[in-house]
């Protein structure tokens, strides 16, 4: 399997999108004015506390207040050597009441672990965690595991030993990334290395700094892409920034070098993002209609509350009988949905809606490919059992905004219905208007002014009803078209 990836960079944007096999998989963006905040560590204080949500309200300098739940607050730290998933642990037993773990005005060191979404804020935790190439510190446990996604049972007993010698003097906690599979002990302890001295200065940076300081910030995009995309089927990194090539090159030196070989620099005078498609799939994953090959096609929903993936036959009849259709449209939209997901990331409650098979065969096979296909997904996923409906349901996780978050907002004509009031419904909702003012308001004459497509409406099919309006209410009605007006807009102006 081919697989690039591809880094553009302009002086306001960096953008990364990772390409298998000449398809666009994932797109990351990063402005200049609006950074992620995940992984950023402050010192913040505690503005307010929850005792019935369990949680505290933190400040920490951004527009608004940062949550803090008790589960993700440190107690005592774990000692224990055991798996773990790509993050942090957490202390174990039932969680203490909120009230013995904080209290207003406290000043507490935190974590961003979601950034804001929406209406709600950034959520935190005091489990710091420090990713290098390898590793992640867990600089207040004693814990060492490993990625779940490395499955050799000798390999992972190999990197296990490896890490319980390094981490022996430190007393500092790691879990072994994805990417350590195979590393030499020499690699692993550069990284232990590294890790002790950014653990060291962040600790003086949280003894002097300030309430809503921030005393450690992530890589910028593009060096993060290398650290946490990189890996041995990766046959390129192409770049088409010189400086920014310069700045990868140079940090892929220092912490990958067996990879440096695979960096290039793209002086091509065609953008890179044309040159791969990129631009064009970004362009369709804004779409809620996915076409599939065989003629069929998903719908893509984003709500607030989940995302609803819709699975239609179309055009597409099939050659044998009705069943045979129904699986074969299914399981090239069980990948089809996989990818969309990744590419859109679209996180938190997923339903997928396949097409009602009868065959529990079929059934099975249609999650297995859906399951197969999201193992490449490097954001944690749960599938659960396809239900009597032909609905799934999954769960994805979901650190930063979709990609339609980050490059839209709300249509306003219809506020983000996604639908608009057709002209028939605003002309009669100009009409009650008209005999409400009436009724509260004396005057001689009365201006309308609404879109030219609802004015046209009203003088020519609702032409008799504007007079027999002008005759109940004994007052002359003009109308007049606004270019400007959105179609659900109107204003009646008594004169």
């Amino acid at each position: 399997m081919s697989e690039e990836i591809l880094i553009n960079v302009t002086p306001r944007e960096t953008r990364v999108a990772v390409v298998e096999n000449g398809m666009l998989q994932e797109v990351h963006i990063e402005r200049a004015q609006r950074r992620g905040y995940v992984g950023n560590i402050y010192k913040g204080k505690v503005s307010r506390v929850m005792p019935g949500m369990q949680a505290a309200f933190v400040e920490i300098g951004l527009d608004r207040a940062a949550f803090l739940h008790a589960s993700d607050i440190v107690r005592a730290a774990p000692s224990l050597v055991g798996d773990a998933a790509e993050g942090g642990g957490s202390a174990s037993g039932p969680t203490p009441p909120i009230l013995d773990l904080v209290r207003e005005g406290h000043e507490v060191v935190v974590q961003v672990v979601k950034d804001p979404i929406g209406s709600k804020g950034a959520r935190l935790t005091t489990h710091l965690s420090i990713p290098s190439r390898y590793l992640v510190l867990l600089p207040y446990s004693r814990m060492v595991g490993v990625s779940v996604r490395i499955e050799d049972e000798t390999e992972r007993a190999r990197l296990k030993d490896a890490l319980q010698q390094l981490g022996r003097d430190g007393g500092l906690g790691f879990i072994v990334r994805t990417n350590a599979e195979g590393q030499s002990f020499e690699a692993l302890a550069e990284d232990v290395d590294y890790l002790g001295r950014l653990w060291q200065a962040v600790q003086e940076g949280i003894s002097q700094a300030r309430v809503g300081t921030r005393i450690y910030e992530d890589l910028p995009l593009s060096l993060r892409a290398l650290r946490d995309l990189m890996r041995r089927d990766i046959e390129k990194v192409r770049v088409d920034s010189r400086e920014t090539f310069d700045k990868i090159h140079s940090f892929a030196q220092q912490f990958m070098p067996d990879m440096v070989e695979r960096i290039e620099h793209y002086p091509g005078e065609r953008p890179i993002f044309d040159l791969y498609g990129v631009e064009d799939e970004i362009q369709r994953a804004l779409r809620k209609e996915v076409p599939l090959k065989s003629g069929g096609y998903l719908i893509v929903d984003q709500t607030e509350a989940m995302t609803t993936v819709d699975v239609n036959t179309g055009a597409f009849l099939g050659h044998r009988n009705l069943e045979e259709t129904v699986y074969r449209t299914n399981l090239e939209a069980a990948q089809a949905a996989a990818r969309q997901l990744r590419l859109r990331n679209l996180g938190g409650i997923i339903i997928i809606d396949f097409i009602d098979m009868t065959d529990e065969e079929h059934k099975r096979q249609v999650l297995r490919t859906l399951e197969k296909a999201l193992m490449r997904d490097h954001a944690k996923t749960t599938v659960y059992d396809m239900s009597p409906l032909g609905l799934v349901e999954m769960t994805r996780k979901r650190t930063t905004e979709s990609l339609e978050r980050q490059l839209c907002e709300p249509c306003p004509e219809c506020g983000g219905r996604g639908s608009l009031k057709t002209a028939e419904t605003v002309t009669y909702e100009i009409f009650r208007e008209i005999t409400r003012a009436v009724r509260q308001f004396d005057a001689e004459k009365l201006l309308v002014l609404a879109a030219p497509k609802v004015v046209s409406r009203i003088l020519d099919e609702e032409s008799a009803a504007v007079a027999e309006l002008e005759e109940f209410i004994r007052k002359t009605i003009r109308f007049q078209p606004e270019e400007h007006y959105s179609q659900e807009q109107f204003d009646v102006v008594l004169l």
